[in-house]
């Protein structure tokens, strides 16, 4: 608590402020995922994903030019504009970190999708959130290549080997030239392919909170460690599988914030913090005594479904986690 208590004070790094609605919310920090990542451009040479034998399998230079030579094909090439949405379909290897922070580097929706599902559970979440874009990998392509041809959706495959038209990363290129707001969705996350189907909805200020929530998480256990945050060794993390699950997600953001390094192919899980951390608060339900959370990270709508919202939503930003 004293830690807390001096990361969070006025004018420290994690001060926390109230949203219009009373969410707490952090004052300070990125309000988007794309100025969360450009600060890795610094890290430059330092390893972003190694395997577990130790051997460099990209770095944040390497990682951040091919997220922006592939943001910029989005952009000046496909024509994609901020607020279209772009499925993610790959399996867990380096080109889907460079994919999915390309759609953030672009301003995408970025739409993670679960490589366990079948085609057919496939074709439905697809029906649902309706992408202009599909990044794949070979393997996976049959099983989203007639939808894409029925609904003229862009598909770009990418993974070693594979034939790609894409322009050669360049270290020194820049992200697209496009405004991003805060209040713009950043990604739509479904838990089940089943129906009725829901796809969590999450703004950029939300995504942005997860990473300074990472961020407090490393600062504190520093403190507690009796080291001053961000002088101590780069951290190296095991990175869950698979990729597009959010506890992976929170994974890269946390190495991401002290320029870590993710191992990808060890076996087992980052230990689950169970650090409270300040932008969320919780209460239960007077009436039924369900839990109910608040806070930035967390998403404020599902996708195109006005009745399930209002069920699980409150106008003050409270979540009925059922």
């Amino acid at each position: 608590m004293p830690h807390t208590a001096a990361l969070t004070a006025p004018g420290a790094p994690f001060e926390v402020v109230r949203a219009e609605n009373g969410s707490p919310m952090y004052a300070d920090g990125p309000r988007t995922l794309r100025e969360f990542v450009e600060t890795t451009w610094a890290y430059g040479e330092r390893p972003f994903l190694v395997g577990d034998d130790g051997a460099h399998l990209l770095t944040y230079g390497d990682f951040f030019a091919a997220a922006t030579a592939l943001a910029n094909l989005f952009a000046d090439t496909y024509g994609l504009r901020p607020g279209d949405r772009a499925a993610v379909l790959m399996g867990d290897r380096p080109e889907w970190q460079s994919a999915f922070w390309a759609t953030q580097l672009a301003g995408l929706v970025a739409v993670p999708l679960d490589v366990a599902w079948s085609g057919d559970e496939l074709g439905r979440v697809l029906d649902h959130c309706a992408p202009r874009l599909l990044l794949v990998d070979g393997e996976r392509l049959p099983l989203v290549a007639g939808w894409a041809e029925r609904e003229r959706a862009r598909v770009l495959v990418l993974g070693p080997g594979l034939p790609a038209d894409l322009p050669a990363p360049d270290r020194y290129a820049a992200p697209p030239d496009i405004e991003i707001r805060a209040e713009s969705d950043a990604t739509i996350v479904y838990g089940s392919p089943a129906e009725p189907l829901r796809g969590a909805v999450a703004t950029q200020l939300a995504q942005a909170g997860a990473a300074m929530d990472a961020r407090f998480r490393a600062a504190a256990d520093a403190l507690d460690r009796g080291e001053l945050p961000g002088l101590g060794p780069a951290p190296v993390l095991p990175l869950p599988r698979p990729f597009s699950g959010p506890a992976a997600l929170h994974a890269v953001y946390g190495a991401m914030a002290a320029g870590g390094a993710l191992v990808v192919d060890g076996p087992g899980e980052p230990a689950a913090s169970s650090r409270a951390t300040p932008a969320m608060e919780s209460r239960r339900s007077a009436e039924t005594g369900e839990l109910w959370l608040r806070g930035q990270s967390l998403p404020y709508a599902y996708w195109r479904d006005e009745r399930a919202t209002a069920e699980a939503f409150t106008p003050d930003g409270w979540f009925r986690t059922g």
